[in-house]
């Protein structure tokens, strides 16, 4: 798909949430990476919390003030900064979502405001959506756009083969889908966010 006429291509930010050892969110993160890389809409790249290695929640301000105070809280806000849209790559721990993706999102309030959030969720037989539900209210709280389309690995494990995640034809046509949503609402929240409405 070719991207409209003179206008830049997106940057699409993929969030790998675990950062557990033998975690296998990174290969599946990796996987989507090079998915949507064929994308021309996107200039598509992989943020993992494990290797951001942010503290819990340091700073004095509120957030909402931009006062940032510490050389990583500066680093992830011009990350999320300069996103256009993200992919959120989750397991499910407890009927939720990992604590340090939630420390992630903390960090920050008004650069994430009216971009687009997408899940890959991946797990056993529930294939982590309930940390999908979790996740979708808490970006709502921080003026993001949930969009429907999902990507659910059930079983994951099965899937990874010397570290390397070996997607079906069900996984291709659902990232698929979940791209072209992202595509549409992304391009339509930037001109939002630059007052072109």
């Amino acid at each position: 798909m070719a991207p409209e006429p003179s206008v830049a291509p997106m940057t699409l930010t993929t969030v790998v949430a675990s950062t557990r050892p033998g975690r296998v969110g990174r290969s599946v993160a990796d996987w989507f990476t090079a998915r949507a890389a064929e994308y021309d809409e996107f200039v598509s790249h992989t943020v993992d919390l494990h290797e951001l290695a942010l503290p819990f929640l340091d700073e004095p301000h509120p957030p909402a003030l931009r006062q940032y105070t510490k050389s990583h809280t500066r680093a992830w806000s011009r990350i999320v900064d300069a996103s256009d849209a993200f992919v959120f790559v989750t397991p499910e721990y407890n009927g939720s979502f990992p604590a340090p993706l939630k420390n992630a999102w903390d960090y920050l309030v008004v650069e994430w405001q009216h971009k687009p959030a997408a899940f890959i969720s991946y797990g056993g037989v529930s294939a982590g959506t309930r940390a999908v539900q979790m996740s979708k209210q808490v970006v709502a709280n921080l003026r993001m756009l949930p969009i429907g389309p999902t990507v659910s690995i059930p079983f994951v494990n099965e899937l990874v083969e010397d570290g390397d995640f070996r997607s079906g034809k069900l996984h291709e046509a659902a990232a698929e889908q979940m791209l072209g949503e992202l595509a549409r609402t992304a391009r339509v929240m930037r001109r939002l966010r630059s007052g072109s409405y």
